[in-house]
């Protein structure tokens, strides 16, 4: 039986804007199991990205309890989150939040500074994600020398360099043509058959069919959570060369 990673219980999220009080999230419970490849969507201010925030442990929520890994996060220090943030998830953003003037390597072994590695260790460690999503030979190149799908494969090495227990993905085709989009969806699904446990905020339909559950969200509150039988194996653009 696969392992809880990540377990909310009616959570809610509630931010005092001038005299306006906005409810994010009213009440979201989600279980979601180890080696899971998911999706939230759902329209703009339907909770999904701050959804996405309480499980990346980069917000707290105003109710509710969350778990991860077993841990009570709901009312976390910062250094204590920022301490599980680090061990435990892996980000990959929209807009690829390199540092400019870093190298690949560099950009991707950050991480492990934190997590105390040594300069050696770091370096070794960042190479080996580097080639794992396809750029050992980019290790000394900088952000502008890079094209965008190269960007957020740097990106996602330095999501993976600290062997996260869950990657987090906010709009990570957001920013990118159609053909580098699915290059970076192939990408995901290969993390996925690794066993990596992947959460995906996405508005585009195509991009969440790479997915294997769906949670639609509305007005703070999840309207569908459907398994997808039939996710997205085949890059939809080289379907479209082969039957032309």
């Amino acid at each position: 039986m696969s392992k809880t990673v990540i377990e909310t219980s009616d959570i809610s999220k509630i931010y005092q804007m001038g005299s306006e009080t906005i409810r994010a999230l009213k009440s979201v419970s989600i279980k979601i199991n180890q080696g899971e490849y998911v999706a939230f969507m759902g329209p703009s201010g339907s909770g999904k990205s701050t959804l996405m925030n309480m499980i990346g442990c980069l917000d707290t929520p105003s109710g509710g309890q969350y778990i991860l890994n077993g841990n009570d996060v709901s009312d976390m220090t910062e250094n204590e989150l920022a301490e599980i943030r680090n061990k435990e998830i892996g980000f990959v953003f929209q807009t690829f939040n390199l540092l400019p003037r870093a190298t690949s390597l560099e950009n991707v072994a950050l991480p492990l500074i934190y997590a105390g590695y040594s300069k050696s260790e770091r370096e070794e460690k960042a190479q080996a994600a580097l080639e794992g999503v396809g750029l050992g030979d980019r290790s000394y190149h900088k952000p502008n020398e890079l094209s965008g799908g190269q960007r957020q494969r740097v990106a996602i090495a330095r999501a993976l360099v600290n062997d996260p227990s869950i990657i987090l993905a906010d709009e990570p085709t957001g920013n990118l043509d159609s053909k580098t989009s699915y290059d970076i969806m192939d990408l995901f699904a290969q993390l996925h058959d690794k066993g990596n446990t992947i959460i995906m905020v996405t508005h585009e339909d195509d991009i969440a069919q790479y997915s294997h559950r769906i949670v639609r969200l509305r007005d703070g509150l999840i309207e569908k959570d459907d398994i997808n039988d039939n996710p997205t194996r085949i890059n939809p653009l080289k379907l479209q060369q082969e039957e032309a």
